[in-house]
């Protein structure tokens, strides 16, 4: 694979939180340069103004000389380049966010989703480009990019990939490691957690197996969850290519009270590697990062996910029916409080993700995605369940 697309990721004072990106782009030839940062975000289908977290942005060529660029977009930038056959931009981005979609830096870690930060030149999104992840030596790095060139560098086929790989770099996390036929995988925990071990893979590979059998195979041979250990309560996951990262917390709770919370959205996330990250509405092939990407299929690609993730669970005996029909009973709850199903199709709601999707909103709206859509598997199967 020819490389004409660079990125560096690097940080000097952890305590500011700012990420330095660098971006060198050779072989060029053209008289304006247009640099894009995505606007949004796989996984959450709403805009994410990430360049409101950009400051410092510059560009220069090879010999440093500084270029002429304009801001065009609230996320697009235009650059001078005639006579440039290599660009140099660099900024800082402020990562003070922890969740799963999110990136951030504190003493203990350097956590990156490179969709919120990295540009890309327009008209090169499918070229071949390297990734440099500047930490310190005794850090360790998980993330699902597979080829690794050199100490912290990596090779990916295009900006698309990139874009969902996260990774977090540490010295203090911990990993677990299980197999289901030739397939790996690797959980890793970044803050305080007493893992259980055992307890832990058996269950994963319970799921695991339930869901490969349905399947039959992954687009994949390595896959991995990254789990960010929050010391406060929290719930959050969200799916990529070869990962997932979920946020959860408190960490003194994720093995006893909070454990099957950590099953169900594991299993709700592997779920997506086939259900939305390789099984995907037309509108959605490719990605389009400069705008919303409508489509009302949002509960096919996460209601279906939602129900089948936890259906796995108890087909794998992960879980008892006891702890399915509380999880589903919960489903219907929520369902049955919320009266915006007599105003709002789940199409419709789908549809506007993009507009409100993650927040309350107005109440009584529209209806959830999650739980609307699979509304109908929840009755039935729990009626079979209680009359088996």
């Amino acid at each position: 694979m020819k490389v004409r697309n660079y990125y560096t990721i690097s940080y000097n004072d952890a305590a500011e939180q700012q990420i330095f990106i660098e971006l060198r782009i050779e072989e060029l030839n053209q008289n304006e340069t247009y640099l894009q940062l995505p606007s949004w975000r796989p996984g959450r289908y709403e805009l994410g103004n990430f360049a409101k977290n950009i400051s410092c942005f510059s560009c220069c060529d090879v010999s440093g000389k500084e270029l002429s660029f304009q801001k065009v977009s609230k996320d697009r930038w235009r650059v001078e380049t005639k006579d440039v056959s290599t660009l140099i931009v660099s900024y800082s981005y402020y990562a003070n966010e922890l969740n799963a979609g999110s990136s951030y830096l504190d003493s203990e870690q350097l956590y990156v989703n490179p969709v919120n930060c990295c540009a890309y030149l327009v008209g090169r999104e499918d070229e071949a480009l390297e990734l440099h992840i500047v930490v310190p030596d005794h850090y360790r790095i998980a993330t699902g990019i597979t080829d690794e060139i050199g100490k912290g560098k990596y090779l990916l086929p295009d900006f698309d990939t990139l874009s969902d790989q996260p990774f977090i770099a540490s010295d203090c996390l911990q990993q677990v490691h299980y197999q289901v036929d030739d397939y790996d995988f690797y959980i890793w925990f970044q803050g305080i957690v007493q893992i259980d071990e055992n307890r832990l893979v058996n269950d994963f590979r319970r799921f695991t197996e339930a869901q490969l059998r349905l399947f039959g195979s992954m687009p994949m041979k390595k896959f991995h969850f990254l789990v960010q250990v929050c010391s406060f309560p929290f719930y959050h996951g969200v799916e990529h290519q070869h990962s997932t990262v979920l946020a959860l917390g408190p960490g003194h709770q994720l093995f006893t009270s909070f454990y099957d919370e950590l099953l169900g959205v594991s299993s709700h996330e592997l779920f997506h590697v086939w259900n939305v990250k390789y099984i995907r509405p037309k509108a959605m092939l490719p990605y389009d990062f400069t705008k919303e990407n409508y489509s009302s299929l949002g509960y096919i690609y996460e209601g279906l996910t939602t129900w089948y993730g936890d259906i796995m669970l108890y087909r794998s005996g992960v879980f008892n029916k006891e702890q399915y029909l509380k999880t589903i009973n919960e489903y219907l709850r929520r369902h049955y409080l919320n009266y915006g199903r007599f105003n709002y199709s789940v199409a419709e709601s789908s549809f506007d993700t993009w507009l409100d999707g993650y927040v309350p909103g107005v109440p009584h709206r529209k209806v959830s995605i999650y739980m609307k859509s699979n509304n109908g598997f929840v009755e039935r199967s729990s009626t079979q369940i209680q009359t088996a």
